[in-house]
């Protein structure tokens, strides 16, 4: 069976599949404190997760992003929807990015240094949108 992705798109799925795989796999069995604090920074962002108990959620969190890096790494799921899974992942961060105060500098979308690590994460949303995008999976 031939794989859906070239070795090109690879090297972008790899970077961004390991790093989300790390990230949800670092979640996983995350004690009570880490928790509310992942909680506490999406429910500033996003307070309907308020709803949702810290516990729960730092959980689906973790198992959607081990979720969303396998699917990345796994060269036999096509591009459009690894991209867009990473895209939808990626404008919720840049959601936390733009609606969290002292992220950004006043009147600017440019970093503070406490936003630093949020902002890059356009790149994420960049590489999904790249995948989604590629002319590459088109058929002739």
């Amino acid at each position: 069976m031939k794989s859906p992705v070239r070795p090109h798109q690879m090297v972008l799925r790899l970077a961004t599949g390991a790093s989300i795989l790390n990230s949800g796999l670092s979640k996983h069995g995350a004690d009570e404190d880490t928790a509310m604090g992942v909680h506490g920074m999406a429910v500033g962002t996003y307070p309907f997760l308020d709803k949702v108990d810290p516990v729960a959620f730092t959980r689906a969190l973790s198992a959607g992003e081990i979720a969303l890096g396998a699917a990345l790494l796994c060269p036999f799921i096509p591009n459009k929807p690894a991209g867009a899974g990473l895209s939808a992942f990626a404008a919720g961060l840049l959601g936390l990015y733009l609606r969290t105060p002292g992220m950004h500098k006043p009147r600017s979308l440019a970093p503070t240094e406490e936003g630093m690590g949020l902002s890059k994460d356009l790149w994420l949303l960049g590489a999904g949108l790249s995948l989604m995008l590629d002319p590459c999976d088109r058929r002739p």
